[in-house]
């Protein structure tokens, strides 16, 4: 069993078979987010200032960091953010782009161990990523798919994880900071992918014993009841062993369904966790 640790210069998160589940907060991502990403391109920061806050008072132990605007300087902003989030919480960080520029500019900011999303097994990829997260000391998220694309085959996604494990290794990586990323798809455009990956979460632990993590809300796109679909994905995939995902915990069915899902899986040490949200929502519910 191992486990991956994650730091801010005064706070330690675990990713562990038998540690809390780890929630990695989304929001600060301007993908999809008109008004963000016209803040984050005109150095306006004042969402992302918001955004931070509100998903660690809603229980996230991580923020992703995604400043990818295009047509803009993404390095420069993923520095700055880097620093503002910072000052602002003391959770670690989650570098979130496909730009080396950008990893190395907020690797270079970091007070602590960032997690780097992600590295692919294509080769640009592994030469381009896996040098940084070896000079930083950082941990990083091991996407399951290479030249070929997204493939159905879970044996051929298993492969690739195994073969990022090798190449991290030979930079001198340890296997603890490599957290696989089986890939969620959707699962209204490929009907097996929810249990393609519920398979997968559980061979990567069981051979490879390593972390997982993944974007769940993948899983839904295109359907209805959209966190409903995402909550009971979560739950099962906490229930076959995934350690972690990236999630907007400012959805209180999402969080509730994670802390509901430790209790079942067993890493809620006598329920504490399940009977601290119970207290906070009801107090929440009774002042409303």
């Amino acid at each position: 069993m191992v486990d991956t640790v994650l730091s801010s210069a005064n706070k330690e998160v675990v990713i562990g078979f038998e540690q809390p589940f780890v929630v990695i907060g989304e929001r600060i991502n301007p993908t999809g987010r008109k008004k963000l990403a016209e803040q984050i391109a005109a150095d306006d920061y004042s969402m992302v200032e918001l955004d931070a806050v509100a998903q660690i008072e809603a229980g996230a132990h991580v923020l992703d960091i995604n400043a990818g605007v295009p047509m803009a300087d993404e390095p420069k902003m993923m520095a700055g953010i880097v620093k503002l989030v910072q000052s602002l919480t003391d959770a670690p960080v989650c570098l979130d782009s496909s730009m080396p520029a950008a990893l190395a500019a907020g690797l270079a900011q970091c007070n602590g161990k960032a997690l780097v999303n992600s590295v692919t097994g294509e080769e640009e990829s592994l030469a381009a990523v896996l040098p940084l997260v070896a000079k930083h000391g950082a941990a990083v998220v091991a996407i399951c798919n290479d030249e070929e694309g997204i493939m159905e085959d879970i044996d051929k996604r298993f492969s690739v994880a195994q073969k990022i494990l090798q190449r991290a290794r030979d930079f001198g990586i340890p296997s603890e900071d490599v957290v696989i990323d089986p890939l969620v798809m959707p699962v209204g455009a490929m009907g097996d992918s929810g249990k393609a990956v519920i398979s997968l979460v559980r061979r990567i632990r069981g051979e490879l014993k390593l972390n997982t993590i993944c974007g769940a809300s993948n899983v839904s796109f295109g359907l209805p009841n959209r966190v409903e679909l995402n909550s009971a994905f979560l739950a099962m995939l906490i229930g076959a062993g995934l350690t972690s995902a990236i999630v907007n915990p400012l959805h209180p069915e999402i969080m509730t369904s994670i802390t509901a899902a430790e209790v079942l899986a067993g890493v809620d040490d006598r329920c504490k966790r399940w009977m601290k949200r119970c207290r906070r929502l009801a107090k929440a519910a009774k002042s409303a």
